[in-house]
């Protein structure tokens, strides 16, 4: 982006009904922030709204704007990617504000489109119209003079859109693909359709016909002879299907495939961003983009970055995707077979033939799909179920209420799980912990390792004097100042198991199956850390995985949802990747435990070392998942309580290390779409 050498203001009113203000947005030197915003008028103790426009780039980043204040002292904040080609953000400019400074994706072709400043009486106002016990609640914040709650309440309130209002808030963001169209690639599209589905498949030719990038063909394959709509376009061949052939006997020599259902219609720039995403510095093989459904109100796909075992069990790359290069090659050996779970098929193979990073997804919706078949997860479970037989791998299709889930063997005699429980006094929580672990569980070969950090009650240490008659009970004294990372690192140093498991002593066993759930997946080899679904004393979600940004820093996805909560594509029906989970329970192979120095002791004792540790495993090439069969109950820090005065400066310096450290990963989260709120703590729009 070009810094700007002229004050610059949009004549229209902010949708946000901010008043328009002139703006600059000048080089600086700063090597990340390499821009600084400058207002043509005062708006210190004012909200202010930035409208932004970016193309869509695999792997995009976040901007972060950062405030400056009069006495130095600096603020984050990571601000909504612009997915759909537009985005908004709200904020508030403290009296103090002295700059305000942007780093952006040089790749995107970011434009800063308007500026306006909003009184604070205003957002209060539209807080109390939208949601009215928010306001009182900021209001309350206020008087107390707590600025950050303050904000994030009102933000969180005024600056945020209920996934369910995608149309309306996709119709105010979505820009044209300015890029220019690629060249060469030839395109091969392949549509399975019966006779039923003519006028569906003449809507998916009419959105081909639109496209700006034209060398593409497409093979309309006839699950029944003498079918066929009239076209006299020369790129459209129309056949039966031939179910005994393989995909490559489709290609015919093109250099990309993408796979249609009868009704899917593509936006015009579809094909043009797809290649080039191919295009890519990083080469990717295979590209895909969300899309949304059918109807007046359709919901949207926001789908993750690659995510193989969510790929599994709800085929989520679907409608659009382009396969390219050696994956291709791989795919032409792909039978073809009955053309309703051709789809399917295709989609499994890609999940065990793809690289991870051979992968890339484009994060806008790209596509309007026609709704599954009634029957498509049951034909999807028997198709996966017939796949993991043919290539023997040890996990089997299990059903549930809402869908299908992998579950994954054990292996035989199955591994001791060394299970670490730091704790401190507190005879109320230790009791109901270690009785859960040693009584409540299924899984044979525990053993269960407390680390006591200087318990004085004397109910305690006579609990603890029963537990050593348990063979299965290691109890090991780790006096000091509370080091939650160093503790753990003693326990896991003194235990035997080549699985350990990170447990709370404020967390309830609920199902005895809990620890099974949590070690099937652990030994995997590609998988790093395991997550359980925690619930809050109410039932509701306290931990269904964390995305980091989420607040700035790192959170909880979904809190206090219902414990049923879908979640965005099903996937918390199902085991699936997250960037980290809570150690408050926690599964990970020993090995892989060591070999990335286990907890950090010295740069995060007590906050953010579990989604520190889950990201270094990941840089060490594993993936991290949360599974929802292991449920649990936990209180959530009840035994340290919140933090304030030393412990709450000890926090935010922990904070600090931590965002320098995973700053990109802060702005780009590979499991959460950019378009979704860091501010809320569901899947809301920003």
């Amino acid at each position: 982006m070009r810094p700007s050498e002229r004050w610059d203001c949009a004549g229209d009113v902010l949708t946000a009904s901010g008043r328009p203000v002139a703006f600059s947005l000048d080089a600086t030197d700063d090597p990340l922030f390499g821009h600084r915003l400058r207002l043509a008028e005062n708006g210190r103790g004012r909200w202010i709204v930035l409208m932004y426009r970016a193309n869509p780039v695999v792997r995009p980043l976040r901007p972060l704007l950062r405030l400056t204040r009069d006495d130095g002292r600096r603020e984050l904040f990571v601000l909504p990617g612009a997915g759909q080609g537009a985005a908004c953000w709200l904020g508030f400019l403290p009296a103090d504000a002295a700059a305000i400074d942007l780093a952006i994706d040089e790749r995107s072709g970011f434009v800063l489109e308007r500026v306006g400043l909003r009184s604070e009486a205003s957002v209060f106002a539209e807080c109390l119209r939208v949601r009215p016990l928010r306001a009182i609640s900021a209001f309350y914040q206020r008087l107390r003079r707590n600025e950050r709650r303050t904000r994030d309440i009102l933000r969180g309130s005024c600056g945020v859109t209920p996934v369910a209002n995608f149309a309306d808030w996709a119709r105010r963001r979505t820009r044209a693909d300015a890029a220019p169209v690629p060249e060469g690639r030839a395109v091969r599209l392949v549509m399975p359709a019966g006779p039923a589905d003519a006028e569906r498949v003449a809507a998916t030719i009419a959105s081909l016909k639109a496209q700006r990038y034209a060398v593409w063909r497409l093979v309309v394959g006839w699950s029944e002879a003498g079918v066929a709509i009239l076209t006299d376009d020369a790129r459209i061949a129309q056949r039966v299907w031939p179910a005994s052939a393989c995909l490559g006997d489709l290609l015919n020599g093109d250099s990309a495939l993408a796979l249609l259902a009868p009704g899917d219609t593509l936006d015009p720039d579809a094909l043009a961003i797809l290649v080039r995403a191919l295009a890519e510095p990083d080469r990717p093989q295979m590209v895909y983009a969300d899309a949304q459904g059918e109807g007046p109100d359709p919901t949207p796909a926001l789908k993750p970055d690659w995510s193989p075992d969510l790929a599994l069990t709800t085929a989520y790359p679907g409608t659009p995707t382009l396969y390219a290069g050696g994956l291709l090659e791989r795919l032409k050996a792909v039978p073809l077979g009955a053309p309703d779970a051709f789809a399917v098929r295709l989609g499994l193979a890609a999940v065990y033939h793809a690289g991870r990073d051979e992968v890339a997804h484009v994060p806008r919706v790209l596509a309007r799909v026609a709704p599954p078949p009634p029957d498509s997860a049951e034909r999807h479970a028997a198709i996966l179920q017939t796949h993991l037989t043919e290539t023997r791998r040890p996990a089997r299709v299990e059903a549930h209420p809402t869908g299908f889930d992998l579950l994954w063997a054990l292996p035989e005699p199955p591994p001791l799980a060394s299970v670490v429980i730091p704790s401190r006094d507190r005879l109320d929580l230790i009791r109901v912990a270690a009785d859960g672990v040693l009584n409540g569980t299924d899984y044979p070969a525990i053993e269960l390792v407390i680390v006591d950090n200087g318990s004085t009650d004397p109910a305690v240490l006579a609990h603890y004097e029963t537990l050593r008659r348990d063979p299965r009970v290691r109890l090991l004294s780790c006096p000091g100042p509370f080091n939650f990372s160093a503790m753990i690192n003693a326990g896991v140093a003194a235990s035997r198991g080549d699985v350990v498991v990170l447990l709370n002593n404020d967390v309830a066993v609920l199902r005895e199956d809990w620890l099974s759930a949590l070690v099937r997946q652990a030994c995997r080899p590609e998988i790093g850390a395991v997550g359980a679904k925690l619930l809050y004393a109410d039932g509701t979600l306290q931990h269904a995985g964390v995305v980091v940004g989420l607040g700035g820093r790192a959170g909880h996805i979904l809190r206090r949802r219902p414990a049923d909560t879908p979640g965005m594509l099903g996937r918390m029906r199902v085991a699936h990747e997250v960037s980290a989970v809570t150690a408050a329970c926690l599964a990970v192979g020993r090995a892989k435990f060591d070999a990335v120095g286990g907890l950090d002791a010295d740069n995060f004792a007590v906050d953010f070392n579990d989604v520190d540790f889950c990201l270094r495993l990941a840089a060490a090439g594993y993936r991290t998942l949360w599974t929802p069969r292991a449920v649990m109950a936990h209180l959530e820090s009840t035994s340290r309580g919140p933090a304030v005065g030393a412990a709450r400066k000890r926090f935010e310096a922990e904070a600090d290390r931590f965002v320098a450290r995973w700053r990109d990963t802060i702005r780009h989260d590979p499991y959460y779409h950019p378009d979704l709120s860091l501010t809320t703590f569901g899947e809301d729009l920003e």
